[in-house]
């Protein structure tokens, strides 16, 4: 039975997401004094302990993030915070960014605190503008009660955060595109190296995290890195906000810790299958995550483990497909919807996905053959390996993922068979 660990999703929905006093009332800022008291070295050691990674899709170490820059003494002038969260079926940053914006802020006013940043950013998809009143009246609000602005609780060191509104471009998500953006250029990927610590925001030594990565140092500083991490495995500590969607009879966020059997999210907390019908696949990560059958649903939730079994975590988005649905159009919708957000900068996305596209229209249409399954893989493997960043890397992974485990059915359709009943065949 899958249970629910509320460590950073506990105030949710229980305090005015703009209320300093709530937020206080309810534990809040506890992280950030303990911060104080503890000093950036111990802050860092603590952050390696928890086995906190990455929650933005990467899942790099973020303890031994810090540490690196900490240990060179690298002067970090920004901290910036991805919100960007374009993936679909992903909606776990505007849990916290519309109901406990300040438990963010003050995991990055800690990591502020650790290099001495002045200035931090939070970049924020255009969908959620509906959100910008309430963001800044909790600024607004922190610079009051001085827990941001200058000279934070009585001490020399001041930290301000500036918000900025994306435009609902995709590829902003990656984090090069994100800084041109919020520099005022278009949002197209960098080359890298440099990376984000030598060359970030302005051309300086930057730290970037996503949302629930900040939003989850309050807690780390304030309880330990041991016991945050002691909610999860050996390889992958803490906690994961989840979203479930598609057909699941219970869509939502869910907190639940590291560790948990992918079946136990579908069948457990998402009630099963809606309308009672049979599970088809599920795709974890989002749209560029990956697809799989029912065999690999016992996989834990841990990114050993996770990867081991060549699946990603990605954004921590479970899309649940049942029997009603055909492959074929599912990648159709997939596809155009990377061909609409790819940025057109390299070859391989932007001409890639339209190819796809049209092969896959013609399955749908009862014209495929089968050297279009080849040129379907000879594409895919292209894109991945030339493509200049992670949106056209990642764009056909469903694509391989559904012909190695449902290529019946794209045999089906080139012998003029679509066995949901979806696709005009004739």
């Amino acid at each position: 039975m899958a249970k629910i660990v509320q460590l950073i999703s506990k105030n949710c929905g229980k305090i005015k997401p703009d209320s300093v006093t709530d937020y206080v009332n309810a534990g809040g800022y506890a992280g950030l004094k303990k911060a104080m008291e503890i000093g950036p070295a111990q802050i860092v050691e603590e952050v390696k302990k928890s086995k906190l990674m990455g929650r933005g899709g990467a899942g790099y170490p973020t303890g031994k993030k810090w540490e690196q820059g900490y240990v060179r003494k690298t002067v970090f002038e920004y901290v910036v915070c991805n919100g960007d969260e374009g993936e679909p079926g992903t909606y776990k940053d505007k849990l916290i960014l519309s109901q406990n914006p300040l438990l963010l802020m003050e995991g990055m006013t800690i990591a502020a605190y650790i290099f001495g940043i002045k200035e931090g950013y939070i970049y924020v998809r255009g969908e959620y503008y509906g959100l910008k009143e309430m963001l800044n009246n909790a600024i607004k609000n922190a610079v009051e009660a001085n827990y941001l602005g200058k000279n934070i609780m009585g001490t020399d060191f001041s930290f301000n955060i500036h918000v900025v509104w994306g435009a609902g471009a995709y590829v902003c998500g990656e984090n090069t595109a994100l800084l041109e953006s919020i520099e005022g250029r278009s949002g197209r990927p960098r080359q890298k190296p440099p990376y984000l610590s030598q060359e970030g925001l302005y051309k300086k030594p930057t730290i970037f995290q996503n949302v629930e990565t900040y939003s989850n140092i309050p807690y780390i500083v304030e309880h330990g890195g041991d016991e945050y991490a002691s909610y999860g495995t050996e390889c992958s500590g803490g906690t994961k906000l989840v979203c479930l969607s598609g057909n699941v009879i219970n869509k939502g966020v869910y907190e639940v810790p590291f560790g948990t059997p992918i079946r136990e999210l579908v069948y457990s907390l998402g009630g099963g299958v809606s309308n009672g019908r049979k599970l088809k696949f599920v795709q974890l990560g989002g749209s560029s995550g990956a697809c799989f059958t029912e065999e690999k649903l016992d996989t834990p939730m841990c990114y050993k483990a996770l990867k081991d079994n060549e699946l990603k975590l990605g954004s921590g988005a479970l899309l649940v497909v049942d029997d009603s649905n055909c492959v074929i159009d599912f990648l159709k919708t997939i596809t155009g919807f990377f061909i609409h957000e790819s940025c057109g900068k390299c070859t391989p996305c932007r001409e890639g996905n339209t190819r796809i596209y049209e092969i896959l229209d013609r399955f749908s249409k009862g014209r495929g053959k089968p050297e279009d399954i080849d040129d379907l893989y000879r594409l895919s493997n292209l894109m991945d390996i030339t493509s200049f960043c992670g949106l056209g890397q990642a764009a056909t992974t469903a694509l391989k993922d559904c012909l190695k485990y449902m290529r019946e059915e794209f045999d089906e359709h080139i012998e003029g068979k679509c066995r949901a009943g979806v696709c005009n065949l004739t």
